[in-house]
């Protein structure tokens, strides 16, 4: 808006004029004063100034509906007593500074005329008190109804409205928002039986037929969490890992609509249609699947919705590409040439033009060859690829993985085998029974119990040769734990009678293979999988020609995977489980890293007390004591907020630390396992 239309909307009064220093107004007279000749008063009683909303707020009114009413002015007089020409404003300080910013911003003149009203009979002191303490403000409720109804009647949208009354569009927003709340809500906020952020967490949704709903259900007790999780329930907040997956801006081009959170700072949200987001990542994930499959060349390719799928499938792991030699030597030209030019900008906050441009064009050139690892065709031929969503919000690629009916022929169960035996189910001292040998007519076979033993002897042998060599004796332990980690367990290729079990455990918690500790043995499985051949018959030769120390890498990533101390009340090793305790404490188990305290994850599966126990713990017992009365649902997310960053385990997580060798132990206790009070304790011996 120019200077001039601003000025032909406030009121210039042209017939009146400031009078002069010998024709004094009188009390109660209406003049018009320039702009420039009204001056704060040294009288007034508000001492703190306005702040720059409430100048801004004074502005926009006045630029749009003028001074609407007229400052109140006394007469400056100099120290002769004589008038000066300007006048002391006593009432409508914040008008005058409103004026004097549209000035500042050229949208009128200095000398803006400006109708005032003239107080020469009572003490400027005191009627400026009188102004600033016998005026009662507005009820917020009738604001956001007078909002509203401009919007309603006049269809002026939140960014005419702030401008109207120098408020942002935003606040505009939340204030028609909350003058929209059920007439019910709105009374009760009014008489004092409602809090204002009681009013905004109903308001959360304008659905007027469910605040009252929820308003009936919920009492006197409104806690304004709950108020919230009621009125967003059955719909999916914008952060939740499908809504990231997904984004919001295409679930709302399929037509799904977002409910929008006026009232904080983040601005999020929920989405409305829990329906369609599933179909939608469900349709993106099998779209992800099948592109894979194409454009890597699987037999097969699924998007599933649980890790539980991924794990009861087998897996073969990529190997590394052989390249030529004229390739392998172009690789390394690139690379060091890449390494050369990242170290020579050491220090540079932006790259270089022609060094991010030259980067680039290595990067594409190196891709060209391929990654280092790779799956052969074979293993293409007759494995596939799933797709599930991570936690994270991103799709997760699990390839490599074998159906059983795809299993490599020398891997399956052997059918001609007799039903019952497998060489596993020798015991020592026994032996199948041998059968009827016929007369010894020329070079006829051994008998099968004269085989058994002599080759009894043969094994007694080579226990003792491999005794005598501790680094055959390695490469023999760590041969039988890869073969039973990286490779189906059909067949048996290593005499050692090692047997370990790897136990999935994502049917017993859902989610435990995607947690930070989960992706970590995964991704040592992945590299040692990539390192490894592809058939089991291959493999002792390869750790064959492994130093000690890769063996002992390898040989501690399978005992990792192999270890299981699961509580199960029907599956009861209390030797088991304190040795486990033991190895967490000589490992310095930290499970803050992996897993944390929340309602899904523990507050709202255990009991009041416990939660107002790990609540004390983490913080304070005034703490506990502000959420003793609420019920289950509400002091389980309470719990969450109060305990979030606090590093707090429930025993069953925690470990104990290491013991120093050179204390004197205890009486009665034993050194490094748990005591009969610890929770961990209790359990494995019930």
């Amino acid at each position: 808006m120019t200077a001039q239309s601003t000025q032909a909307r406030i009121p210039a009064a042209a017939d009146a004029a400031a009078p002069g220093a010998d024709q004094e107004p009188v009390h109660g007279a209406e003049i018009v004063v320039p702009l420039n000749r009204l001056k704060a008063s040294p009288k007034n009683a508000r001492k703190t100034p306005h702040n720059a909303a409430t100048i801004e707020a004074f502005a926009a009114s006045i630029k749009v509906k003028g001074v609407l009413q007229p400052p109140v002015v006394e007469i400056e007089r100099g120290e002769d007593g004589a008038a000066t020409g300007n006048f002391l404003v006593t009432i409508g300080e914040g008008r005058r500074q409103g004026l004097r910013l549209l000035a500042k911003r050229k949208q009128i003149k200095r000398t803006h005329p400006v109708k005032v009203i003239v107080d020469t009979e009572n003490d400027a002191h005191e009627i400026s008190l009188d102004e600033n303490t016998t005026r009662e403000a507005m009820h917020p409720a009738d604001q956001f109804e007078a909002f509203k109804r401009l919007a309603d009647e006049k269809g002026y949208g939140p960014e005419e409205i702030g401008a109207r009354f120098g408020v942002t569009a935003t606040v505009v927003r939340q204030r028609l928002r909350l003058g929209a709340a059920a007439p019910e809500l709105m009374a009760a906020y009014r008489d004092g039986a409602m809090a204002l952020d009681q009013l905004m967490a109903f308001c959360v949704s304008a659905d007027q037929d469910r605040q009252r709903q929820v308003f009936e259900q919920m009492g006197d007790y409104r806690p304004v969490h709950a108020i919230r999780r009621a009125m967003t329930e059955a719909k999916v907040r914008t952060d939740d890992r499908r809504a990231i997956f997904v984004g919001v801006v295409a679930y709302e081009a399929e037509g799904g609509t977002v409910l929008r959170d006026l009232f904080t700072e983040d601005g999020g949200g929920w989405l409305e249609d829990p329906a369609l987001l599933d179909r939608m990542v469900s349709d993106r994930l099998a779209g992800l699947a099948e592109e894979a499959r194409q454009r890597e060349g699987w037999k097969w390719a699924e998007a599933v919705s649980d890790y539980a799928e991924v794990s009861a499938l087998g897996r073969v792991y990529p190997v590394e590409v052989v390249r030529s030699e004229a390739d392998a030597a172009q690789i390394a030209v690139l690379s060091e040439e890449y390494d050369a030019l990242v170290s020579g900008s050491d220090g540079q906050e932006v790259l270089p033009d022609t060094v991010d441009a030259r980067l680039e064009e290595i990067d594409k050139a190196l891709q060209v060859f391929g990654p280092d690892f790779d799956y052969t065709t074979g293993v293409k031929a007759r494995a596939g690829v799933m797709v599930l969503l991570g936690h994270d919000g991103l799709a997760r690629f699990e390839r490599g993985l074998v159906r059983a009916e795809d299993a490599l022929e020398d891997q399956r169960p052997d059918p001609e085998a007799p039903e019952g035996w497998s060489e596993g189910d020798e015991r020592e001292g026994e032996a199948p029974p041998a059968p009827e040998v016929e007369a010894d007519e020329g070079l006829a076979p051994l008998s099968e119990r004269l085989m058994i033993d002599l080759t009894a002897h043969r094994t007694m042998g080579l226990r003792d040769a491999v005794q005598a060599d501790e680094n055959v004796a390695l490469t023999v332990v760590v041969h039988a734990l890869a073969l039973q980690v990286f490779y189906p367990t059909w067949g048996t290729w290593t005499p050692l009678q090692l047997r370990m079990t790897v136990t999935g455990l994502e049917r017993l918690a859902p989610g435990v293979s995607d947690s930070p500790a989960g992706r970590r043995v995964a991704d040592r499985l992945e590299a040692w999988g990539a390192r490894l051949p592809e058939e089991a018959r291959d493999c002792w030769g390869v750790l064959m020609a492994l130093p000690p120390s890769e063996l002992l890498d390898l040989m501690a990533c399978c005992a990792g995977v192999g270890l299981y101390a699961v509580r199960d009340p029907h599956d009861r090793k209390p030797d088991a489980l304190a040795h486990a305790e033991v190895l967490a404490t000589v490992t310095g188990l930290d499970m803050t890293g992996t897993w944390s305290a929340t309602a899904s994850s523990y507050f709202s599966r255990v009991s009041k007390a416990r939660v107002l126990e790990a609540v004390t713990e983490a913080t304070t017992p005034e703490e506990a004591g502000r959420i003793a009365g609420f019920k289950k649902g509400d002091m389980a997310e309470a719990a969450e907020r109060l305990v979030e960053g606090k590093g707090w385990l429930p025993s069953v997580l925690r470990t104990d630390p290491a013991v120093d060798p050179d204390a004197p132990e205890p009486e009665g206790e034993v050194t490094g396992l748990p005591q009969p009070d610890d929770d961990a304790y209790r359990f494995a011996a019930e």
